[in-house]
């Protein structure tokens, strides 16, 4: 006799939400990848197009910065949709998320390195 470990569907865990939540996340979800896809445009630009930004290695030091944002952007946005639509889905507290804060964190490195770039060059 086989078990199945498998964890539920989604769609099989508790009640369905009201479709305007379910939307709402989804958008949500949906800002998170196109910032991530910014952030990577962003990182290959200042790599291949700002050679006035510095020399090639504080470019790429910048320029992997915000790539580095973006990858954990990206590889966090699906976990916390589902988290999320689980969480109404079984009536319970929205869980919280450390990415603003990361985002605004590395964003800031960014913008700092930006300006040390800008006032050595």
């Amino acid at each position: 006799m086989t078990s199945d470990r498998r964890r539920p569907r989604l769609k099989d865990i508790g009640d369905e939400p009201d479709y305007r939540f379910t939307l709402a996340n989804e958008r949500t979800f949906l800002a998170w990848i196109r910032t991530a896809l910014s952030l990577l445009a962003g990182g290959v630009a200042v790599v291949q197009f700002l050679s006035d930004l510095g020399s090639r290695a504080h470019r790429m030091v910048l320029g992997f910065v915000l790539v580095g944002i973006a990858l954990v952007l990206a590889a966090t946005a699906y976990r916390r949709w589902f988290q999320v639509e689980r969480a109404m889905r079984l009536g319970q507290p929205l869980p919280g998320t450390p990415m603003p804060l990361v985002l605004s964190a590395g964003l800031t490195a960014v913008i700092v390195i930006s300006i040390v770039l800008l006032a050595l060059g």
